[in-house]
């Protein structure tokens, strides 16, 4: 985590007053800093009906066994930042000692094995809680290093210093093995196969630091593990499927991120009764989409006036900018970073309606050279009937955005806004 929080003490989250500075604000992975005990970030916004609050209550309700959670959204819905929220609640941080962070840091993404997601559980675990002043009970530290000497007796991850002791080689150790493991493939296959020799060792050494910190802290740790939505179908069946029994198996609470399209897949019964969705901001009624939804046009609409002033951008081609969004955050930075490109190029202080149907246009650019002529069909399917009728070949789709899932008590789905005129081509009219 010291890589975002690096990046989290530079970012000054100022509205806007030009539109340079409006570039930044939009930036698409724009991570929004929250302080335990703090006021909200400026540039958060409450999204209507307050979906999180299910995961929220889940996690204080009383247990047994300490709770696992999958948490998915489409990409660009707010996940990394409700997380964090998550992570500072006071309610949350009276019962739990979060441990937050990204696979991203840990391990890599387009190769993720289950294997790697428990190492880095149980290293962020032990370096963030070092990190806040922590002490381990000897015994485990002496464990720890025995897992850690089974590892580099194959190869080594940090050069051993005796002056260090256990603690500093185990500091060393943690802190280079998610690194070596996502830039070096030999390190990866090493360290994978020592594992699976002993997956149950790992397992219980996870127990041992998990109630270790409850008897020094009187709270459970609580770990939160962003961007695991980011591997395609077939990882995150592998990981969350075919080794469910096991990532359910450590005496840690977790909130794991899972890839949406799991939830569209068969797979999905393996972890149905502890899934949360976050769903999109809903934009218009299901099967009206003519028809404006109010509270979804003004939660967007305040997303927009936190980063920038209100008078940076057209009231017309911001509406235009909140229905080509589809209810999506990113997707909303994204309209407004290539509508303020234009603005800049052409040497306007506003955006003007045009800035932003040019932004559509290079959306839809992308699109098309990625969507097969039958995703184009089932895609009008989708707009015509607003049904999640064919869930498997809806989940890649909806996994690049192409569709977007939308809750009213019942979900339903339709088409990324911007894509319609894109369907239109060759195929007859499609209403907008």
């Amino acid at each position: 985590m010291s890589n975002m929080n690096d990046l989290l003490q530079k970012i000054e989250y100022i509205t806007a007053e030009d539109l340079d500075r409006a570039w930044l604000n939009f930036e698409l992975d724009l991570p929004l800093k929250m302080e335990p005990g703090g006021p909200p970030n400026p540039f958060y916004v409450d999204r209507p009906g307050n979906p999180v609050a299910e995961l929220e209550q889940a996690l204080l309700a009383p247990f047994y066994r300490l709770p696992k959670y999958f948490f998915s959204g489409h990409r660009g819905c707010g996940k990394s930042t409700e997380l964090r929220r998550l992570e500072v609640n006071p309610q949350i941080r009276a019962k739990y000692i979060p441990f937050h962070f990204t696979i991203r840091d840990e391990a890599d993404i387009n190769s993720l094995d289950y294997r790697d997601v428990l190492l880095a559980i149980g290293g962020q675990m032990y370096l963030q809680y070092r990190e806040e002043g922590g002490r381990l009970p000897k015994q485990l530290l002496s464990e720890l290093d025995q897992f850690r000497g089974r590892i580099e007796k194959e190869i080594v991850i940090a050069p051993r210093v005796s002056e260090m002791g256990v603690e500093g080689q185990l500091d060393a150790f943690f802190a280079k093995a998610g690194l070596k493991l996502k830039l070096e493939p030999r390190v990866r296959t090493v360290v994978r196969r020592v594992i699976e020799e002993d997956i149950t060792g790992l397992i219980d050494l996870l127990h041992v630091i998990s109630f270790s910190i409850r008897n020094a802290t009187g709270r459970w740790p609580l770990v939160l593990i962003d961007d695991l939505d980011k591997p395609d179908l077939a990882r995150a069946r592998e990981i969350f499927y075919e080794h469910r029994e096991v990532m359910l198996q450590p005496d840690i609470a977790i909130v794991y991120t899972v890839s949406s399209p799991l939830f569209y897949s068969p797979e999905f019964e393996a972890i149905r009764d502890r899934a949360i969705f976050l769903p999109n901001v809903k934009l218009h009624p299901q099967g009206r989409p003519e028809e404006r939804d109010a509270e979804g046009y003004r939660t967007m609409r305040m997303f927009a006036h936190k980063r920038m002033h209100p008078d940076l951008i057209a009231d017309d081609a911001l509406n235009e900018a909140i229905r080509l969004s589809g209810g999506v955050f990113r997707e909303m930075c994204r309209v407004m970073r290539y509508a303020i490109g234009r603005a800049r190029r052409r040497g306007a202080r506003r955006i003007e309606l045009e800035d932003v149907h040019l932004a559509g246009a290079e959306i839809r650019n992308e699109y098309r050279r990625i969507l097969t002529a039958d995703q184009r069909r089932l895609l009008a399917e989708v707009h015509a009937h607003n049904r999640l009728d064919r869930p498997e070949a809806i989940g890649p789709l909806m996994q690049t955005l192409a569709a977007l899932e939308y809750r009213n008590g019942e979900n339903w789905c339709d088409v990324h806004p911007a894509l319609l005129p894109l369907l239109e081509e060759g195929q007859g009219a499609i209403n907008p």
